[in-house]
């Protein structure tokens, strides 16, 4: 990652909004077939309304680097304050732009600009087994519970249940895939991408929600049975190339559109994308909005979305259990959303209207 960054001058050409019409025949199957560079930028304005209070903002970027899929690019910023700076979460790796401030009347005015590359990718499971694997480091930090994930108590037993008769650990992997698709539903009332407390919607046998509750149930399961596994948290930025309306952006502006992926490591295999909640947002979202887990358009979904991912969507980070610097002390779940705070108030960052933040997006081309 570099330290010093600066922005991309040329070549910046205006995303399509269209979506492509899906053909009868057309079948959901993302390969790698080359890299896309994409132009994000976050703007902050936090009214002060006159009190003049101190204000800060912090806006993640991305800053996960994946040779097969994801590289980040550079990022720059304009504030109308001195005190900004690119910072990064000593545990996680995950980088943010962090402003501050002083008390003053005017607005807090905050706009970062970054580049990243990504591309689809899909794993052969078919394939021979490599060498690949993890470091014991790695498989320490992605195999550790969190606040909202924890591996023990209802976890380690829905885990156990769902793995049963099995040591290996791709079949472990694909039980609970499916196990989640089977048993959850996406819930178009719950806020955002929801909050991934999975212990709470297993005990209470509630498991609606949206991808950072699906999602985060997969990898809570999935560590619980020894597997590393992680959130990956990001945005969608293009239209899905496959014709689907429910996952992918449709228009340049994003702001709405923060998505949480799933990764399951699996040793000889490496990093498989897992994105259950993505199949149930198709059940649900995807006209004519009549769909079953029956449903053909669903079924090719199921059936990708389990090695493979489409390049239409970028990653910030994988981080649990946030600090922010410089905050308040208050830890957030994960960090995919800008946050901000006025007189030391959390800003609501599901709500960026009022708190107020537009993000928009621009592929890049050469």
């Amino acid at each position: 990652m570099m330290n010093r960054r600066t922005l991309l001058k040329t070549g910046v050409a205006a995303l399509a909004i269209a979506t492509t019409p899906r053909l009868a025949a057309a079948l959901y199957a993302p390969k790698p077939v080359g890299w896309r560079t994409f132009e994000l930028v976050t703007r902050i304005e936090l009214p002060r309304d006159g009190s003049g209070q101190s204000a800060q903002a912090w806006v993640p970027v991305p800053s996960l680097d994946a040779d097969l899929w994801s590289k980040p690019g550079e990022t720059t910023w304009e504030a109308n304050t001195d005190t900004v700076e690119l910072a990064t979460d000593p545990a996680s790796g995950a980088m943010m732009v962090h402003a501050v401030w002083a008390e003053g009347a005017e607005p807090a005015v905050l706009t970062v600009t970054s580049t990243v590359a990504v591309q689809s990718r899909a794993v052969d499971l078919s394939l021979p087994a490599s060498d690949v694997t993890l470091s014991e480091e790695d498989r320490a930090l992605y195999t550790a519970a969190t606040e909202l994930l924890p591996t023990d108590g209802i976890v380690a037993e829905t885990a156990a249940a769902i793995t049963d008769g099995t040591d290996n650990a791709l079949e472990k992997a694909r039980r609970i895939y499916e196990w989640v698709v089977e048993q959850t539903k996406r819930d178009p009332e719950t806020r955002g991408c929801g909050l991934g407390d999975i212990a709470t919607m297993l005990q209470t046998g509630d498991l609606t929600g949206k991808c950072a509750d699906l999602n985060a149930l997969y990898v809570g399961l999935a560590r619980a049975s020894g597997l590393p596994a992680r959130d990956l948290y990001g945005i969608r930025v293009a239209p899905s190339a496959f014709g689907y309306k429910s996952l992918g952006a449709s228009s340049e502006v994003i702001t709405k559109s923060q998505h949480c992926r799933a990764e399951v490591f699996i040793d000889g295999r490496g990093w498989i994308p897992a994105d259950p909640a993505d199949v149930r947002k198709v059940v649900l979202e995807e006209p004519p909005k009549t769909l079953t887990l029956a449903s053909r358009e669903v079924e090719e979904v199921r059936a990708a979305l389990f090695g493979a991912s489409e390049g239409n969507w970028i990653a910030y980070n994988d981080a649990h259990d946030v600090a922010l610097p410089g905050g308040n002390g208050e830890v957030v779940p994960f960090l995919m959303y800008p946050a901000a705070e006025v007189g030391g108030e959390y800003r609501d960052e599901l709500d960026p209207d009022t708190f107020a933040y537009t993000i928009t997006v621009r592929e890049v081309t050469a």
